[in-house]
């Protein structure tokens, strides 16, 4: 058999079989597809569906954000320019010596009374024996101008008696020298007699002269006498206020926390020589700490003394703290400055000012001491009176949740 009978060619494919036939690895449903329809996508349904639903949130917290603004958020003046604060007291010596002990640590909590630093009181304490010497040595001198005077009582007592006696002779004489008168005009007693009793007068008279001189020298002495001891007691005064002044000196060389407080910024160790108003260390009182917020001058015509104020701790995500204003400062931030501002000279660009404005913190929630001096937070002040507090404000909720979502 010849190639040619045997291999018979089969026939081509028409160009119509060849579109009904589809190609190898088309899918069923683009194979009952008509020639020419677009193909439909299932995914595009859902973006619809999606892009619906974010619209609805966008919506309900548009709403939700403009009911909380309605409600509350237009009556809340903030500023982010606040700090913590506390009355901070640098403790100080106040006297001069070697320190002997440092018994306060840094960040130690404290409470008023506490000893925090000793100075070496040695020379002190003979300052304080010094005084009281001298104190015990006035008193003897006291001690004795009252003897004296004790003894010069006895003598104008003495004196006294001795012008007593001496008026009696004085009376005797002159009764003697009356006789002797008379008796010398009817020539019953001589010349002799009279001129003897006119000398016995005389002489009594200026004996009683004498006694009640001594007297009133007697007199004089203890007046004397009573002046020196006034003046021994009022020196004895001085020398006891010298004597209080060296005690306390000496009381000053143990230096006591005024009041209930932290440790902070210590600068002293024993051995340490130091000078009165030398800086030691800083006490913080933690439980008073208080906001201090520099409002813009533009923010103050609604803020009230009285007024709840949500807190904002940077240091503490999450959580609101109440505080409520208590005292607006008298002059802006700038009046209170090392060189305040002279603005009636040259070019003026007018700044807006910032006035403090002090926010107390709840007593309790002082008193946790997670509120350091120094921290910065962000005051809202709640300006309507009958508006509910800002504490459960949306903002807070939203921030927080951001937070949370950022440090996943």
């Amino acid at each position: 058999m010849s190639l040619s009978e045997d291999a018979t060619p089969a026939p081509l494919p028409t160009a119509s079989a060849a579109a009904a036939s589809p190609p190898p690895g088309r899918p069923p449903a683009a194979q009952d597809a008509a020639p020419g329809a677009p193909l439909p996508t299932p995914k595009r349904g859902r973006a619809r569906a999606l892009l619906a639903l974010i619209g609805l949130v966008a919506l309900g917290a548009a709403l939700w954000f403009g009911a909380d603004w309605m409600l509350s958020g237009r009556y809340v003046v903030s500023t982010d320019d606040a700090y913590v604060k506390a009355d901070t007291a640098v403790i100080a010596a106040k006297v001069s010596g070697y320190v002997a002990e440092a018994l306060a640590a840094d960040n130690q909590r404290v409470t008023a009374g506490d000893p925090l630093v000793r100075i070496d009181d040695g020379d002190y304490r003979l300052a304080v024996q010094s005084a009281a010497d001298k104190l015990a040595t006035q008193d003897a001198a006291i001690a004795r101008i009252g003897e004296q005077a004790g003894a010069q009582r006895a003598t104008i007592e003495q004196a006294r008696a001795q012008l007593a006696a001496a008026q009696a002779d004085q009376t005797r004489a002159e009764a003697a020298f009356g006789r002797t008168q008379a008796l010398s005009k009817s020539d019953f007693a001589s010349r002799a007699q009279f001129d003897s009793a006119l000398a016995d007068k005389a002489r009594a008279a200026a004996a009683t002269q004498a006694a009640g001189a001594a007297l009133a020298a007697a007199q004089q002495g203890l007046a004397v006498l009573e002046a020196q001891q006034i003046e021994a007691r009022r020196a004895r005064a001085e020398l006891e206020t010298a004597k209080a002044r060296a005690e306390r000196d000496m009381s000053f060389t143990t230096i006591v926390a005024p009041f209930d407080g932290v440790v902070g910024n210590k600068a002293v160790q024993p051995g340490q020589y130091v000078q009165p108003g030398a800086r030691l260390l800083a006490l913080v009182p933690l439980d008073t700490v208080f906001v201090e917020a520099n409002f813009k001058e533009t923010q103050l015509a609604r803020i009230r003394p009285g007024q709840k104020v949500e807190i904002e701790v940077d240091a503490l995500p999450g959580r609101a703290i109440a505080g409520e204003v208590a005292s607006i400062a008298p002059a802006s931030g700038a009046q209170f400055s090392l060189l305040p501002p002279d603005n009636a000279t040259g070019n003026f660009t007018k700044i807006v000012q910032r006035v403090p404005v002090r926010i107390t913190i709840a007593p309790e929630l002082a008193r946790e001491g997670v509120l350091r001096p120094g921290l910065s937070v962000v005051a809202k002040v709640m300006t309507k009176a009958d508006a509910p507090p800002p504490s459960a404000s949306t903002f807070s909720a939203i921030a927080a949740a951001l937070r949370g979502r950022r440090a996943q």
